[in-house]
């Protein structure tokens, strides 16, 4: 008997390993901006009493019904920068908390948390780092600063594939001196994102085409990610500041510097950081594969993330969950 109960603990013990080692080969992303639709988490929302607790209270924390933009649009005020940024924040902190409690899943024994973007704001929520109301708030004032920094009529935003990181850094340095075109998005290898003032990004994209390389002009409100948003980084400099961040479990990967930063001395600084600098994509899923990480979970709106690390890495695996299909499956 005492044999079998000795047999059974050890047992126990390896499988606790196993487990542990299981999730240590893993870590989860948060999506950015440009994955959001009408309609999303809905079905989490109407099926898991979690998820629609999560929604009410960021709907309270802002004052407004977030949700009812989230569910039923228009599709006009859900791209609106101050509704997008809380809004994906809520639908992947809700699919997050539905896999951990409904389903079991110690998903905080990943090796590493990441987010685009405003998905690292996700990342610090899931990792119990930042309260969800808190999220709300400064993602909401986040946005509102962002757009009134500088709007898509002073800048714009390009998308350059099939040029590596260095050779758009080649092509930056051939334009006149003084204006801004920055690098905004190290998303992959062959997916570059500049940002900067709308003559200078339309001259750039004149100089790709004359040198039959491709460049998408990008829909958005506001040139994100460099230095025309210095103004939207001075003022969210103190709400982040004042606001309280604990040590977060596991390791967030910060955009700036494309590792672990889990000193929250360190975060808060980072976060006002990541408003005027590149979103080091590439870089930070490379430093995770090198880390010993060979399956990614992408939580959230679309499968954008899911898409970037196929071209990063093509050795890893990833999958992604938007709904509850997505579980099933």
């Amino acid at each position: 008997f005492y044999t079998i109960k000795i047999f059974n603990i050890q047992l126990l013990k390896f499988n606790y390993i196993i487990i542990y080692f299981y999730y240590l080969m893993r870590a989860i992303l948060f999506p950015g901006q440009g994955s959001q639709y009408v309609g999303m988490g809905l079905d989490f929302y109407e099926k898991f009493d979690l998820a629609k607790k999560i929604f009410e209270t960021v709907d309270k924390s802002l004052g407004f019904s977030l949700s009812k933009i989230i569910f039923n649009g228009p599709q006009e005020e859900l791209q609106l920068t101050q509704n997008t940024q809380p809004a994906i924040m809520t639908v992947g902190v809700s699919i997050f908390n539905v896999l951990n409690q409904e389903y079991g899943l110690k998903l905080n024994n990943a090796s590493f948390f990441a987010g685009h973007s405003l998905g690292e704001y996700t990342a610090l929520v899931c990792a119990g780092s930042l309260t969800l109301e808190k999220a709300a708030y400064l993602l909401n004032e986040r946005g509102k600063s962002m757009q009134d920094s500088a709007s898509s009529k002073q800048g714009a935003m390009l998308a350059v594939l099939g040029m590596t990181i260095d050779e758009v850094e080649a092509e930056i340095n051939l334009l006149p001196k003084g204006g801004v075109c920055e690098i905004s998005n190290d998303n992959s290898n062959m997916q570059i994102v500049v940002s900067g003032e709308k003559k200078i990004i339309e001259n750039f994209n004149e100089n790709l085409k004359r040198k039959k390389k491709k460049g998408i002009l990008l829909p958005v409100s506001a040139p994100f990610h460099c230095s025309l948003m210095k103004k939207a980084a001075e003022k969210m400099r103190d709400k982040i500041e004042n606001t309280n961040f604990v040590k977060p479990k596991p390791n967030i990967i910060s955009n700036v510097t494309a590792k672990e930063e889990n000193d929250v001395n360190k975060i808060k600084p980072l976060l006002v950081d990541q408003i005027t600098s590149r979103v080091r994509w590439r870089e930070s899923v490379n430093y995770m594969t090198k880390s010993g990480v060979t399956k990614f979970l992408e939580i959230g709106p679309g499968k954008v993330l899911s898409s970037l690390v196929k071209k990063i890495n093509r050795d890893v695996e990833i999958s992604n969950i938007n709904s509850i299909e997505d579980i099933k499956k």
